[in-house]
């Protein structure tokens, strides 16, 4: 089941675009290998937004949250709890105040309570709120059962959604979902926080239009980029043009300590630098502290948090989280190593080739599924689905499932639905990742099903585990400026990933730090005369590393060194073949003596 990493270059892209002097080569040839042709493709800014015209329902849902502001209606946006769901409903309630609603209040379902989106059971707990409106923010275009509730006691429904549909919609009101089957809008990557963000421009616009604003009165939406950027690398959608001219003018807000009280309390717990934020930083230190509250606790408290405008109090609810964070690295860390153990169980007796990882344990929790299914897959490069009960006792399994590029995931669950029906309970979500639920009797019957569909789907070369490098860097590219530029020119993402080069190097040092990361001193084999210090997250398997490697890597500058210093921050590494090894070694050691480090 295990199959091995290896690295392989990337295509260059095609040159020939004039490119400014403030973008320097190495920049542009790591842009143009991801097709971006020139700065307007590489850089984008919000002028070059797309309008939001052209996405299904935007018109009549700006028509529904005008009358119900001039109306004064009660409006509850109703969010959910991953991070995309809480930025986006922060972005839902703060924005419709900013437009002039006075009575707008949010709801979040709890995991374990009312299981997910907008589902009966909140609706019921709801009531005594009384809303007139209810505004779904990152799911709904699956909560049939819930919708029809609501709309039962007479209340109007708004759906702003980016999941791919099932074969009929749910009986809102009005459903803003550009991934609708007959939707126009150019991009289908939008993430749910940034659904929402586009609803509200529109509702701008309209209120410009009527009067209700003047072009200088009018609210600066803008301000709600912060939360738009967060919510959309959480969730780990496509960066296109698009997106990244959303994220990166969010992190400019935040990089100008232009953030809202609650995101800066989270830059501060996590101990990031604002003024060098990253997409990268967003991913592993704010999502993850955001989305604990959703997994083991309450979305309210992030969602708290996001509205916060106070900042000891923003303080207050960051420490929170942060602790709920801890305690969600200790479950998961106990699961994957539950996971790992029936894995190698089953590796040693059986099913050496299956090409997919289905497990389940009755003592896991249904929050901290989805991180399993994602380590596991990251670990053999498989299509991993991890179950637990939905609540203690119970014969319903939620579980929450990872893939690999080119695998469908939601489309595999599609398909497995229409071979086996009832089989699932339900399932949503989108290519990379879903949940769905499922009997406990029905496992074994589904694990099956899962590996047959992934036999007729998956070809060898999609079981590959590959890392795409920008290929080799000269000693003299290995600099501080090249590694800011490197670090400053994203946002990096899905779709548009950061940077990663290769090469051969001499390990002449080097010592575990932590329990789990390997810290490195390497000389380049081309020219012994760069030595450069490099890092390797969870790179120490209690097996000394080669003398000579192979290392795939990113280059960073040294924080911690300072000074202008660069580090290699491995993400892959593997011995030399011995042919590779010839020629090299000699001139290794007649250098190493004059080697000095590598700094700009």
């Amino acid at each position: 089941m295990r199959g091995s990493r290896s690295i392989r270059r990337r295509e260059p892209g095609e040159g020939g675009a004039d490119w400014p002097a403030s973008i320097p080569p190495l920049l542009r040839r790591v842009y143009t290998a991801r097709g971006a042709i020139d700065q307007t493709q590489a850089q984008p800014r919000l002028t070059q937004l797309l309008p939001p015209d052209t996405l299904g329902g935007i018109d009549r849902a700006v028509e529904l949250l005008a009358t119900a502001i001039a109306a004064n209606r009660r409006i509850v946006v109703v969010g959910d709890f991953d991070c995309d769901g809480a930025t986006a409903c922060a972005v839902g309630v703060r924005g419709l105040r900013m437009l002039g609603a006075r009575d707008v209040n949010y709801a979040v379902p709890n995991r374990m309570v009312h299981g997910y989106g907008l589902s009966p059971a909140l609706v019921d707990e709801l009531a005594g709120q009384r809303p007139d409106l209810l505004i779904t923010v990152d799911h709904g275009i699956a909560c049939h059962a819930g919708i029809a509730a609501a709309k039962a006691r007479g209340w109007q429904v708004l759906v702003t959604d980016h999941h791919l549909p099932g074969e009929a919609l749910p009986p809102a009101d009005v459903i803003v979902d550009p991934n609708l089957a007959d939707d126009a809008f150019p991009s289908k990557h939008l993430a749910g926080v940034g659904v929402m963000f586009y609803v509200l421009l529109a509702l701008r616009r309209r209120m410009r239009e009527v009067g209700v604003f003047t072009n200088e009165q009018a609210p600066d939406l803008s301000a709600l980029l912060d939360l738009v950027a967060v919510g959309t690398v959480a969730d780990l959608v496509t960066l296109d043009i698009n997106n990244r001219a959303l994220v990166a003018a969010g992190l400019r807000r935040l990089r100008n300590g232009q953030g809202n009280a609650g995101l800066t309390a989270l830059i501060e717990i996590s101990r990031r630098d604002p003024s060098t934020l990253t997409a990268a930083d967003v991913g592993f230190a704010l999502a993850p502290r955001i989305n604990a509250a959703g997994r083991l606790e309450d979305m309210a408290l992030g969602i708290e948090c996001l509205l916060c405008d106070e900042p000891s109090r923003a303080r207050r609810l960051a420490e929170a989280l942060d602790g709920i964070n801890a305690e969600r690295r200790g479950v998961q860390q106990q699961m994957v190593d539950e996971a790992e153990a029936a894995l190698a169980a089953i590796e040693a007796v059986d099913h050496p080739a299956r090409a997919t990882v289905c497990l389940y344990r009755e003592d896991w929790h249904p929050g901290v599924v989805g991180l399993v299914a994602s380590k596991i897959k990251e670990s053999l490069h498989r299509p991993a689905i991890a179950f637990a009960p939905s609540e203690p006792g119970s014969d319903l399994l939620r579980g929450s499932a990872r893939s690999i590029s080119g695998f469908h995931i939601r489309d595999v669950l599609a398909a497995i639905d229409i071979r086996h029906p009832g089989l699932i309970e339900k399932f949503g979500g989108h290519a990379m990742a879903a949940g769905l639920s499922l009997r406990a009797s029905a496992l074994p019957r589904f694990r099956a099903a899962f590996e047959a569909q992934a036999g007729d789907m998956l070809s060898p070369e999609l079981l590959e585990d590959v890392v795409l490098s920008d290929g080799e860097l000269a000693a003299e590219e290995c600099r501080i400026d090249n590694a800011l530029a490197l670090r400053d020119g994203g946002p990096w993402g899905q779709g548009f990933p950061e940077p990663v080069f290769d090469g051969a190097f001499e390990v002449r040092e080097w010592r575990v730090v932590g329990e789990r990361h390997l810290r490195l001193d390497l000389i380049r084999l081309d020219d012994a005369r760069a030595r450069v210090a490099a890092i390797h997250f969870g790179g120490w398997d209690g097996t000394p590393p080669s003398g000579q490697v192979r290392i795939a890597y990113r280059l960073q500058p040294d924080d911690w060194r300072g000074g202008g210093a660069v580090q290699l921050v491995i993400v892959h590494r593997e011995p030399l073949t011995a042919a590779a090894e010839s020629g090299h070694r000699s001139e290794a050691d007649a250098l190493y003596r004059d080697a000095g480090p590598c700094m700009g």
